[in-house]
């Protein structure tokens, strides 16, 4: 594909990945929420529709990902060759580890759904145990790939020119506040509504990016043409 498609291309999965992902995560956090195991079954099992959705939803912005590495590879190698493949391997590490959530969402569906094929009751309790009350750093984990991508990425977008420097600014300070962030929520540190919070500033940075990139196409500095660039 050209550089003006690979933009078009990459503009279009930022607002998809976006879009899939907030969808998801709520879909998915509503249908399992409640006080205890037992009660978190019941309300999956009453909400059966929106666990699944969610893990679709999951699923896509897995392929989303992919699909960003190869296209963010395609318009910055020309800034920095080296930097571009680390960026490429970042999202590629973010995608594959959000995917390793899925086989845990659709274990609690399953476990809410099963019926009378359901296990023995110890069983059950020790497939409870691991599906709800074991922590999970899948997203923490894959998070802390995607800040890395994306603050190299900035720094490329910012280097080159190729969108305008106020956005490349903001997409560089908020993708530093998850960068530091990220590691201190692994380890305990930081907690609370301060996790949710320290995303504002990327939202703002990748959702206008998207548009820009899907409106644009040519993500080259004024003065260079991408048209059958490779």
């Amino acid at each position: 594909m050209t550089r003006t498609t690979n933009a078009r291309v990459a503009g279009f999965a930022f607002l998809l990945y976006i879009a899939v992902s907030l969808t998801g995560g709520i879909l998915s956090d509503r249908a399992s929420s409640g006080d205890g195991v037992a009660a978190k079954l019941t309300n999956i099992a009453g909400h059966a529709w929106q666990m699944r959705v969610g893990i679709l939803l999951t699923l896509i912005g897995c392929f989303c990902a992919l699909v960003l590495a190869v296209t963010l590879y395609s318009i910055t190698r020309d800034q920095d060759p080296d930097l571009a493949l680390l960026v490429l391997i970042c999202r590629t590490a973010e995608g594959v580890i959000s995917a390793i959530a899925l086989p845990r969402m659709a274990g609690r569906l399953w476990l809410a759904t099963t019926g009378s094929a359901a296990p023995d009751p110890a069983a059950a309790n020790a497939l409870s145990a691991f599906l709800f009350q074991l922590p999970s750093w899948n997203t923490t984990v894959s998070a802390s790939f995607f800040a890395v991508g994306s603050l190299v990425f900035s720094w490329l977008l910012m280097r080159g020119r190729i969108v305008p420097v106020a956005l490349a600014w903001v997409g560089l300070l908020a993708s530093v506040v998850v960068v530091v962030g990220l590691p201190l929520e692994l380890a305990g540190i930081l907690e609370g509504s301060i996790t949710e919070l320290m995303w504002l500033p990327m939202l703002a940075f990748e959702v206008p990016l998207g548009v820009w990139l899907l409106v644009k196409g040519d993500a080259l500095p004024s003065g260079r043409s991408g048209t059958g660039s490779r």
